[in-house]
């Protein structure tokens, strides 16, 4: 199995940009839909972001025009390009693989945006 883990989190204020990373313990070629999750204290988890193998994507209504999802195969890792932050996207935030039918989720990485 691929796992999945997170980085790029960490502090922004309100307009700013990010970009988070997911990078896979193997390779994902094979893998046909990469997501991005986000949880905020006391909510529900949210998908945000969906990327599959082809390169179709989908996002969040609240997320879009504002944050992007890529992946390079090569490397192994799939992106999220977070720009205009606005303090409700406030969240950790999860990398999830889809591999036989079973999501795999990383341990998530927190991002904090200030007003």
């Amino acid at each position: 199995q691929v796992q999945p883990v997170e980085s790029g989190g960490g502090l922004a204020q309100a307009g700013g940009s990010l970009r988070l990373s997911c990078a896979a313990s193997g390779s994902i070629l094979s893998i046909n839909v990469m997501s991005w999750y986000r949880q905020a204290p006391g909510k529900q988890r949210e998908l945000v972001a969906t990327i599959t193998s082809g390169g179709r994507t989908t996002y969040v209504d609240s997320v879009k025009g504002r944050f992007t999802i890529s992946r390079d195969n090569a490397k192994n890792t799939m992106y999220l390009q977070m720009n205009d932050l606005k303090p409700e996207d406030t969240a950790v935030y999860y990398c999830g693989i889809l591999q036989s039918g079973v999501n795999y989720l990383g341990q998530g990485t927190q991002v904090t945006v200030s007003s």
